[in-house]
């Protein structure tokens, strides 16, 4: 009877270690572009976007554009996709990706606008 007891607590320890292994690798973290150079993980880089910088290359379905970090550096950011339709409109872009060869491959973006998550004015009320 004891060694049931013994076994199950052996094998609840051995999943809780598991899934802690598995949690802490599916962590993508946020640093800043300096450390994004250091390291060969997947990371996520926040930043403005700096207007203008944008292009897409139609044949190569390759989005490219220029960011800058929380410490000003510029770099830029390659992404292999559709553009997102509102990133005109964008303050913020969260890039999450590689940096390889002196360019941000991303293989995610998020762009998070303002406008977003206003609310709507209602006719006739001043703000």
């Amino acid at each position: 009877m004891r060694l049931k007891y013994i076994l199950g607590f052996v094998i609840i320890i051995g999943f809780i270690v598991f899934a802690g292994v598995k949690l802490k690798s599916s962590i993508t973290p946020y640093v800043s572009l300096a450390e994004a150079q250091k390291t060969n993980r997947v990371v996520q880089v926040k930043g403005e976007r700096v207007p203008g910088s944008e292009r897409y290359d139609f044949k190569r379905k390759e989005f490219i554009f220029k960011m800058k970090d929380k410490e000003g550096t510029v770099f830029e950011v390659r992404y292999f996709g559709v553009k997102p339709s509102n990133f005109e409109m964008a303050t913020e872009v969260v890039a999450v990706g590689t940096y390889e060869n002196g360019v941000f491959q991303a293989q995610k973006l998020l762009v998070k606008c303002p406008s977003k998550y206003q609310a709507e004015q209602a006719p006739g009320v001043k703000s």
